[in-house]
C-alpha cells in the first residue's frame, strides 16, 4: 500500500511516521521516502486505507490518497502548485518583516549605528515568530509527543529562546535605555527556513519530472470502433473505459491510447518517451503498439492487448516508482543516525550554552551561542541527500529507456566487474533465418510415408508443428513455408494425407514435439523438432553423411534442428542469426572501461564462437550447449563465491533464472513485445531497447547516481560536522547558521539535479 505523506521536512520526521506505522498490527516492512513525500507499507491480513491514513494524522502529519488517475494527477499538481505559491508569498512577507530589522546590521557595516526602537521590533519580528513560525510549534510538539525530535523543534526552541532573551532584555532595561536585542536573529532564522524549504521543494519536484513525464503520456479519450453489434458508428470515449479486444481508431499526431496490435493501416510511432529511440519505428499490420507512445502520419487501427496497471507504460510508472520510493542501503544507516542526531543536538545545545555561562560570558551570549547550535544543526539535508539523487538518477534513466527496479541493484551495479551475455536476441537479432535445410531421408518410416513424391513435405510438417511457436527458430522455420508457398498448405496438400498433430508442446532448451495420429488402427508416433545434442541424448542414429554436413554449417555459425518422426530422422534445418549492429562497438566500450565480458548460450560451440567472434568477445570468454536451466549455475560459477559481482544481460524470456542468479540482472525488451513480463519481473534493470550499447549506458548512469549519494551523504555530514563546532564555540550567528542550514538542503538538492544533464 502506498500514502502519500505531507509535512516531513527531515529524516527525523521518516524515523518518526515508519515507527508509528511500524506499530499496526500485520504491518511488515515500511519505507518512507522524504524526497517522495510518500509510504510504502508492507502488512499480512487487514490492513484499510483509512488506518493507515489515521496513523499517519495522529503521528502529526498529513496523509494524502495515492491514485494513479490522470485527473487525480492533474489534481495533485494543481495542489502542489497552490501549495507552492502560497508558500512564496509567506516567504516574501517574512521577508518583508525582517528586512527593517537587519538593515541597523547593514548600517553598522557602513559605520552607521542606529537601531529600531524596541516596540518596532517587537510589532515586526512576533508575527514572524508566532504567525509565520506557528508550523515549527506544531510540528516539534508532534514530534515531542511521538517521543522524538525532529528539524521544526530545533527551529522553534532556538528562536523562542532568542525572542523571549530579546522581550526580557528590554523588559529589565532601565527606562529610556537602548539595548541590543536579538529581534532580528529569531525573525531572520525562520524566515531563511522558510526560503530553503521553499527552494528545497522546487528542486524536488524537479527530480520528480520524470513520472510526472510519463503520467503526461497518457490520452484522455480513444476514438472507439463499432462492433458492428451494439455500437454502429464510432465514439469518443474515456480511456479508462477500454477494455481488451477493442478496436480503436489512432489519428495522425495522437498518442495511442492503449497497448495493442496494428489491425489495419501503416504509420510511424515515436516511442522516444519509452525506450529512448530518437528515430521514429515503423508500425504495419501485426506490429505491436505500447500505449503513450506518439502517432506519426498514418491512420491506423489497433485492437487493445492491454488496459489499466497492465499496459506497459502503467507497470514502467509503476517501476520507476518503486525504485524511487524504496531505500537505498546506506540510507537505512543514515536513518538510524538521524533518530538520535536531534536528541544529541538537543544535549550539545544545553551544554553549549552552560559551559559559555559558566566562562562568565553572561546568560545573554550563553543563550545566543546555543541557539546557533540549535538551527545549523537541522538534520535536513541527511534526508533529502540519497533520495534526492536516487530519483535523479532513476528518472533520468528511465527517460531513455533504462528502468531501474530498486535502490540496491544501483548500489550493486556500481560494483560489477564481469559481464554476461546471453546470444540469441541479446548479441544478434533474434530474428533467424532459415538458411538451408535438407531431408534426411528420402521415405518416411513404416507407416508414415508421404503420398507421392516427397518434395518439401518435411519443411511443412516441421511449419505445422512450430505454427504457434513464439521460439525464434520456430518463426523461422513458419516464415520459410509461407515463403514457398502463397498460401498456406495444409498437411494434406503437404503430401501427408490425413494425419494430424496433437499435444504440441515445447521442452524447455531443447525443441519442440508432439503426437502425430493417422487412424485408429495405426499406433500414433511421436514427432520431435530440436538441437543435435537432444536427438543423440534420444539415441537416434544420424548418418556419418548427415552428421558431416550438420558439422559444416554449425562450423560456418549456423545453429541446426533436427526433424525425427518415430525412431527415425527426416531432415536438418540450419539457422542463421547475425549479430546486431551495435553488438560488436557495446562490447568493445565494455572492454575499454576495463569489465570482462563473456557470453553463456545455449547454442552449440561452432555457432557461439562464430559469434564471439564477429563481437569482439574472447573465445576463453565463450560458454556454449549451456541449457537454460544451467544458465543460473553458469552464472554463480562467474561470481566466484563473491569474489566477483556479475552482470546478467538476456532478452527476458528464457532467462529469467539467470538474471535472478547474477548480482545484476538486465533484460532487454523483447522486439516482439513477448518478453516485457519477464524483463519487469525477473531483472533489476529493463532495457527497453534490444541495443547492447545501452548495457554500458545503465551501468554508468548507476555509477554517477552511486556518486552523487556518496557526495550528498558527504556535504550533509560536513556541515553538520564543521558547523556545530563552530557554533558552539561562537564563531556563527543565529542568523548565519540559519542561512547555511537552508543552504545545505538547497546545495544536495541541486547536487542531485546535476543527472538530469546526464545523456547516454
Amino acid at each position: 500500500m502506498d500514502m502519500g505523506v505531507g509535512g516531513m521536512t527531515c529524516a527525523s520526521c521518516v524515523g518518526r511516521v515508519e515507527r508509528v506505522l511500524k506499530k499496526m498490527p500485520g504491518v511488515q516492512e515500511v519505507s518512507v521516502n522524504l524526497a517522495t513525500e510518500s509510504a510504502r507499507v508492507m502488512f499480512a491480513g487487514d490492513l484499510s486505507t483509512a488506518q493507515v491514513a489515521r496513523a499517519i494524522r495522529d503521528a502529526g502529519y498529513e496523509p494524502r490518497d495515492v491514485d494513479g488517475s490522470r485527473a487525480s494527477d492533474l489534481e495533485a499538481e494543481k495542489a502542489y502548485r497552490n501549495k507552492e505559491k502560497l508558500d512564496f508569498y509567506l516567504v516574501l512577507l517574512g521577508l518583508a518583516l525582517s528586512l527593517p530589522l537587519v538593515l541597523p546590521m547593514i548600517g553598522d557595516l557602513g559605520g552607521q549605528h542606529w537601531m529600531l526602537p524596541a516596540a518596532w521590533q517587537l510589532v515586526l519580528a512576533t508575527p514572524v515568530q508566532f504567525g509565520l513560525g506557528w508550523r515549527f510549534y506544531k510540528a516539534g510538539w508532534h514530534g515531542l509527543k511521538g517521543g522524538t525530535g525532529n528539524m521544526e523543534l530545533l527551529v522553534a526552541v532556538g528562536t523562542t529562546a532568542g525572542w523571549w532573551l530579546s522581550t526580557w532584555l528590554w523588559w529589565q532595561a532601565p527606562a529610556g535605555q537602548m539595548v541590543h536585542l536579538y529581534y532580528e536573529g529569531s525573525a531572520v532564522v525562520i524566515t531563511l527556513v522558510m526560503l530553503g524549504k521553499w527552494l528545497e521543494t522546487r528542486a524536488k519536484r524537479e527530480t520528480s519530472s520524470a513520472i510526472r513525464a510519463l503520467h503526461q503520456l497518457r490520452p484522455e479519450s480513444a476514438h472507439l470502433l463499432p462492433d458492428g453489434l451494439r455500437r454502429t458508428e464510432m465514439m469518443d470515449v474515456a480511456v479508462a473505459e477500454l477494455l481488451v479486444g477493442d478496436a480503436v481508431l489512432v489519428r495522425p499526431g495522437e498518442r495511442f491510447p492503449a497497448d495493442g496490435v496494428v489491425t489495419q493501416g501503416q504509420t510511424q510511432a515515436d516511442e522516444s518517451m519509452l525506450t529512448g529511440e530518437s528515430l521514429p519505428v515503423v508500425k504495419q499490420m501485426g506490429d505491436v503498439i505500447t500505449g503513450g507512445t506518439l502517432n506519426g502520419d498514418g491512420v491506423v487501427q489497433v485492437q487493445v492487448t492491454a488496459v489499466g496497471g497492465q499496459s506497459t507504460l502503467a507497470r514502467i510508472i509503476d517501476l520507476v516508482q518503486d525504485a524511487q520510493a524504496g531505500k537505498a542501503p546506506v540510507q537505512r544507516l543514515v536513518d538510524r543516525v538521524a533518530s538520535v542526531f536531534v536528541p544529541v543536538v538537543l544535549l550539545i545545545g544545553l551544554l553549549t550554552g552552560g559551559v559559555w555561562w559558566w566562562l562568565g560570558v553572561g546568560l545573554e551570549a550563553a543563550l545566543i551561542h546555543a541557539v546557533s547550535v540549535l538551527v545549523i544543526a537541522c538534520p535536513c539535508a541527511l534526508g533529502l541527500a540519497t533520495p534526492a539523487a536516487i530519483m535523479a538518477g532513476t528518472g533520468v534513466a528511465a527517460r531513455y529507456g533504462i528502468l531501474i527496479k530498486d535502490p540496491q541493484v544501483l548500489e550493486m551495479a556500481h560494483q560489477v566487474d564481469v559481464i554476461a551475455f546471453d546470444k540469441t536476441g541479446t548479441l544478434t537479432q533474434g530474428q533467424p533465418r532459415l538458411r538451408e535445410w535438407q531431408r534426411a531421408s528420402t521415405q518416411g518410416p513404416d507407416g508414415f510415408s508421404p503420398q507421392g513424391e516427397v518434395g518439401d513435405a518435411p519443411l511443412y510438417l516441421a511449419a505445422h508443428l512450430q505454427l504457434n511457436s513464439e521460439h525464434p527458430l520456430g518463426r523461422a522455420v513458419v516464415a520459410a513455408a509461407k515463403a514457398e508457398r502463397a498460401s498456406w498448405p495444409s498437411l494434406q496438400e503437404a503430401g501427408w494425407g490425413d494425419w494430424v498433430l496433437d499435444d504440441v508442446h515445447a521442452v524447455a532448451g531443447k525443441g519442440t514435439e508432439a503426437i502425430c495420429r493417422h487412424t485408429p488402427t495405426m499406433a500414433a508416433q511421436v514427432l520431435r523438432l530440436g538441437s543435435v545434442r537432444w536427438m543423440d541424448e534420444l539415441g537416434f542414429s544420424i548418418s556419418t553423411t548427415v552428421r558431416a554436413h550438420i558439422h559444416t554449417q554449425q562450423a560456418h555459425g549456423a545453429t541446426v534442428s533436427v526433424l525425427a518422426l518415430g525412431s527415425e530422422v527426416l531432415a536438418w534445418f540450419a539457422f542463421a542469426d547475425e549479430p546486431k549492429p551495435n553488438a560488436a562497438a557495446a562490447v568493445a566500450e565494455l572492454k575499454a572501461r576495463g569489465w570482462r565480458v563473456v557470453m553463456i548460450s545455449g547454442d552449440n560451440q561452432g555457432a557461439a564462437l562464430a559469434v564471439a567472434a564477429q563481437v569482439g568477445i574472447d573465445k576463453a570468454d565463450v560458454m556454449a550447449d549451456v541449457l537454460p536451466a544451467d544458465k543460473a549455475a553458469a552464472v554463480m560459477a562467474l561470481r566466484a563465491n563473491g569474489q566477483h559481482k556479475v552482470a546478467m544481460v538476456g532478452d527476458g524470456i528464457n532467462d529469467a533464472p539467470a538474471l535472478a542468479a547474477a548480482d545484476v540482472g538486465m533484460a532487454m525488451n523483447h522486439p516482439q513485445g513477448g518478453g516485457t513480463d519477464v524483463a519487469l519481473h525477473a531483472a533489476g534493470i529493463t532495457l527497453m531497447r534490444g541495443d547492447p550499447l545501452m548495457v554500458a549506458q545503465a551501468l554508468d548512469i548507476a555509477r554517477r547516481t552511486v556518486a552523487k549519494i556518496r557526495q550528498n551523504l558527504f556535504w550533509a555530514f560536513a556541515y553538520n560536522v564543521a558547523g556545530i563546532p563552530l557554533a558552539a564555540l561562537g564563531l556563527l550567528s543565529p542568523v548565519v547558521a540559519g542561512a547555511a542550514m537552508a543552504f545545505s538542503s538547497v546545495s544536495v538538492v541541486t547536487n542531485a539535479l546535476l543527472l538530469r544533464r546526464w545523456r547516454p
